[in-house]
């Protein structure tokens, strides 16, 4: 991934965070003949490597389990907040008109061979984990045993696990660092006026970079 400095995040407790608040990860591994595309929840477990372990995983039917090895590490990108910038937000394009658009966002890239599991006490244990992960900020979290046992374990039966042990992670993140600060403050008032969550979001990553 081309990281400019600028906008370079290393701090693991970042990068995991991003991770954890956007679960849904873009997996690309080398086919034989093209690139193979997934999207797969993920959860993270920070104990295990240098840089973490992500588990999945992937329906029964889905070829990339019983795929070769790769001739390189595959990838998984997690996205968080983005935006387009529009011009209109700096006060600098209505002093010179020397201004153009541009895209904000954070991204993470986690770089990784996957193994595979058909381990029923894994499966069980890694769909518990995930399904709480996602609950707990319900009302009234739904459990995997509030559905019959019967019925999650054939569940279970057509699924494969997937752990993929993080050997490099990146991070990006764009968020007007080359602006001056009266054009990071006309960004952060234009997203907050957009009035949707992700907009909001993407403005409290600009507003780190604003001095004071």
């Amino acid at each position: 991934m081309y990281v400019p400095k600028i906008h370079e995040e290393n701090r693991l407790d970042v990068l995991h965070a991003l991770i954890r608040a956007h679960p849904l990860g873009t997996w690309v591994e080398a086919g034989e003949t093209e690139l193979v595309v997934n999207h797969v929840p993920f959860v993270l477990d920070p104990s295990q490597g240098e840089f973490g372990t992500l588990r999945g995983h992937v329906a029964r039917a889905n070829p990339v389990w019983r795929a070769s090895p790769g001739p390189v590490a595959g990838v998984v990108t997690f996205r968080g907040p983005q935006s387009y910038i529009t011009p209109s937000w700096y006060p600098s394009k209505h002093e010179h008109g020397k201004a153009v658009p541009t895209w904000n966002y954070a991204v993470v890239v986690a770089h990784g061979r996957p193994s595979f599991t058909e381990d029923r006490d894994w499966l069980h244990a890694h769909v518990r984990e995930l399904t709480d992960a996602q609950e707990e900020s319900q009302a009234r979290p739904w459990r995997v045993d509030d559905a019959p046992a019967g019925f999650t374990e054939k569940l279970a039966a057509a699924i494969v696990g997937a752990e993929i042990p993080i050997e490099r992670l990146e991070g990006k993140w764009k968020t007007s660092q080359n602006r001056p600060e009266p054009d990071k403050l006309g960004v952060v008032a234009g997203l907050l006026g957009k009035g949707d969550h992700e907009s909001a979001a993407m403005a409290a990553l600009v507003r780190q970079h604003i001095a004071g």
